[in-house]
């Protein structure tokens, strides 16, 4: 090493690219929420939808996001990160937009020729609307699930690629914030735009930013060694577990894992369980809030209490599950503790958060704000554990495989949510009809508490597991 590098000032440019990971996972939240955001108050009527239409899509989009995310992984992989990642941000984009078209298509199949038509149809003709439409918006939602689906395998590899182990959970954190931030700026942005220019315009605004960032990601991003924006000190910094282990630096080649012995692993099992069991906890509070609100409360996305609920919901989120991240790092420099040991240990601290949902609907009956905060409390501690959780794939997998056992991961989560969004939409409907209580609660309330009350523990039966499949910190060798 030359002295010119010992004395050169260390760049940041790691710092740009999680930005740009930031950027776009608050552009891919935006465009998920457009539809929970507008479906209650402005598509519910027009297409003459209940929960159980919403269910079914929001279940599908699940499962779909599930099944893509299995191969999405082994696409980056293949295809590379930047590639990859115009390929995936160009086609959730275009299904995004395509969502605006629904409305379209299920005038001309059915034989009407306006949104009022459509909503002042009746008997077997407003079935009808509802069936076809319901079939519109999900090709819709397929295709918007196949190019989300690469969203975090190569935001996971790239936050490998560019930071070292000790920081990635915090790297991680930040770009994961992305999904809190989408969510924040969501309900007071899309509801506004649905009331001023119809629900259309807005999927097609938000759906055109993905098209804006495709360029940013095109002019500057390449891998650290390749980078004219990374200096050799940074380098240095980026490659210091190589370094460290006396390992390979990162070179032209990765380690490849061939996909099937991916799941040979007991880390890969580990992984994808905690998935399964968390991810739908996050989508549930994501796409049934505003329902809920206004189902509990009578309040609409589009009245400013509305916009304020929502907005403090994520603020409360998008503040918290930064800390999340950092944890694990506070926990090595004070402990001296392996990455994986710090990273279950704040973790454990994360389940437990989640518990406070238990009394979401015990101290609804006196404010919505109560909920609301015990449910932003809960999602924040969700971000913090999904940080981590994602960070211990590149803590045990050579940068080869990261996306693979990322994708393999959602793919589990992507399950899992499908599961809950289903189960929702059946279990609101059954209570609604059949007027069911459960602790006092009766109709759609007893519904949601019963939710509230398997969000709760669901982080907890993840962890257990999650510890008895890796007990111990092993990165995997036998390549």
């Amino acid at each position: 090493m030359s002295v010119k590098t010992i004395n050169e000032k260390m760049t940041n440019f790691r710092w740009v690219v999680c930005g740009m990971l930031f950027v776009a996972l608050t552009v891919n939240y935006l465009d998920r929420q457009v539809l929970s955001l507008t479906w209650d108050e402005f598509i519910k009527p027009e297409f003459h939808w209940d929960e159980a239409n919403y269910g079914i899509i929001t279940s599908v989009f699940s499962l779909a996001y599930a099944v893509f995310l299995l191969f999405a992984g082994r696409f980056i992989d293949w295809m590379g990160s930047k590639k990859g990642y115009l390929w995936s941000i160009g086609i959730w984009s275009t299904g995004a937009c395509l969502h605006a078209v629904c409305g379209i298509i299920t005038e001309h199949t059915v034989g009407l020729h306006s949104a009022t038509e459509l909503a002042q149809a009746t008997g077997d003709v407003a079935v009808m609307v509802s069936t076809v439409s319901m079939y519109a918006f999900l090709g819709a939602r397929v295709l918007l699930a196949l190019g989300e689906a690469g969203n975090f395998p190569v935001s996971i590899k790239v936050t490998a690629e560019y930071f070292p182990k000790k920081d990635r959970a915090f790297g991680t954190a930040i770009f994961n914030s992305g999904a809190s931030v989408g969510a924040l700026f969501a309900p007071v942005t899309i509801p506004p735009l649905a009331k001023a220019f119809g629900w259309e315009m807005a999927f097609i605004v938000i759906g055109v930013l993905g098209y804006l960032w495709m360029g940013f990601w095109l002019f500057l991003y390449k891998k650290p060694n390749k980078s004219p924006f990374v200096n050799q000190a940074e380098l240095d910094y980026i490659n210091q577990d190589a370094k460290e282990e006396n390992a390979i630096v990162e070179t032209e080649k990765e380690v490849k894992i061939p996909f099937w012995q991916c799941f040979k692993y007991r880390q890969t099992w580990s992984f994808a369980f905690g998935k399964f069991m968390t991810d739908g906890v996050w989508w549930f509070f994501l796409f049934w809030s505003p329902s809920y609100l206004y189902t509990q409360f009578g309040i609409k996305t589009t009245d400013p209490l509305g916009m304020g609920l929502i907005f403090t919901l994520y603020a409360i989120v998008t503040v918290l599950s930064l800390f999340g991240g950092k944890l694990p790092t506070i926990f090595i420099n004070r402990t001296g503790q392996n990455p994986y040991a710090a990273r279950m240990r704040a973790m454990l601290i994360f389940a437990f958060i989640p518990l406070v949902v238990l009394f979401a609907q015990p101290l609804g009956v006196y404010s919505p704000w109560l909920p609301i905060t015990l449910i932003g409390i809960a999602a924040a501690a969700h971000q913090s554990w999904s940080a981590n959780i994602f960070s211990t794939v590149g803590d045990m997998f050579p940068k080869g495989a990261i996306a693979s056992i990322t994708g393999i991961g959602g793919m589990a989560g992507g399950v899992g949510s499908m599961l809950i969004q289903l189960s929702a939409g059946e279990l609101f409907v059954h209570a609604d009809k059949t007027q069911m209580t459960f602790m006092g609660f009766q109709g759609k309330p007893a519904g949601y508490f019963i939710m509230f009350c398997f969000c709760a523990v669901a982080y907890l039966i993840g962890w257990i597991v999650m510890k008895m499949l890796v007990p111990k910190y092993k990165i995997i060798t036998d390549l």
